[in-house]
């Protein structure tokens, strides 16, 4: 008979421990954008609600934004790199297959031989990270996970495509997910829906390096209004989903941190939720544009440095996009 597995005697709970971004120091307005499209600042306000996004400079790598965000969210969370096990990025930007960007952000960050992945689930990409770190930790796989959504969407969006290039932007943002006494980071609900996999994707798959066929690099392409009904229609039963899954109601919840799609989107799933009056509900994407993976950590970090979310805040946090691929969960904030 073959010898009984070891497993760790039972589970146990997670928590975020600590938050860390990075911004572009690059602000760029609507008048600039309105340079390579045919629009207006006024336009663009209407259709999305944003003024002004940041996008990256050369020096502003994919890799130098996760390593700042990751550093200052070891820092938040007053760990040392050699307390964390494994580091997920969350990316759609990153233009290589191979290597990943989570094992070269855990070798610039000095991290002792991390377990490392990428995670290709778009702008719902940070949100899949927190349930799958969460997971690893309350499962012993992982005694703290560094957690990363980053974005570089200035190198995959045409600048003279109307319909993407005022909505994109750069930035990085991450999370220490650790032990905790008690549930901290409620189940995920999440799934997807491949049949609309077409509403948002890249041009083409592009052609093999130095050959005949290779043009154009490809770039993002996206069919707003469908994007649009879908994220009204579907995801409010999503952010139910995963209120039900934590035991609480719309009534507990004190923050909600949505993907800055755009602040229409924002806005109407904040109102089909029934929030009470004094909730917060972020809105970076006025200031930051749409930064992918990156969001909502992003968002989330900016209402902490407001003040409007607190430690020990309930925050309902929901990803969506390309895919079309959903994920929302209940934390308490640190």
């Amino acid at each position: 008979m073959a010898a009984p597995m070891e497993c760790p005697p039972a589970l146990r709970h997670s928590r975020i421990e600590g938050f860390g971004t990075y911004r572009p120091t690059r602000v760029v307005g609507n008048d600039e954008i309105c340079r390579s499209i045919e629009s207006s600042s006024e336009w663009i306000v209407a259709r999305s609600g944003i003024h002004n996004r940041r996008f990256a400079s050369a020096e502003e790598s994919l890799i130098a934004m996760c390593e700042a965000a990751g550093a200052a969210a070891l820092d938040d969370a007053g760990v040392s790199p050699g307390q964390v096990d494994a580091v997920l990025v969350a990316s759609m930007s990153y233009r290589l297959i191979t290597p990943s960007l989570a094992a070269q952000v855990g070798a610039r960050l000095r991290l002792p031989a991390p377990a490392a992945l990428d995670i290709g689930a778009a702008c719902s990409g940070f949100c899949y990270g927190l349930g799958l770190a969460g997971d690893l930790v309350r499962t012993g796989s992982a005694g703290r996970v560094l957690l990363i959504g980053a974005e570089r969407m200035t190198d995959i969006v045409d600048p003279a495509d109307r319909s993407t290039a005022f909505l994109f932007a750069d930035g990085a943002g991450a999370a220490v997910i650790g032990p905790a006494d008690t549930p901290e980071i409620g189940p995920v609900a999440w799934g997807s829906d491949g049949s609309q996999s077409d509403v948002i994707r890249m041009s083409h798959q592009g052609a093999p390096a130095g050959s005949p066929e290779q043009g154009a690099a490809p770039a993002l392409l996206m069919e707003g209004p469908a994007v649009y009904r879908w994220a009204i229609s579907q995801l409010t039963e999503v952010a139910q989903r995963a209120m039900k899954n934590a035991g609480v109601g719309a009534g507990d919840i004190d923050v909600f941190v949505p993907h800055q799609a755009n602040l229409r989107i924002v806005e109407s799933l904040a109102r089909s939720l029934s929030l009470r009056e004094d909730a917060v509900c972020a809105r970076d994407v006025v200031e930051a544009g749409n930064t992918s993976a990156a969001s909502v950590p992003l968002a989330l970090a900016a209402l902490r440095a407001q003040g409007l979310a607190r430690r020990g805040d309930l925050a309902l946090l929901m990803g969506f996009g390309a895919g079309l691929a959903y994920a929302a969960q209940v934390v308490r904030l640190p």
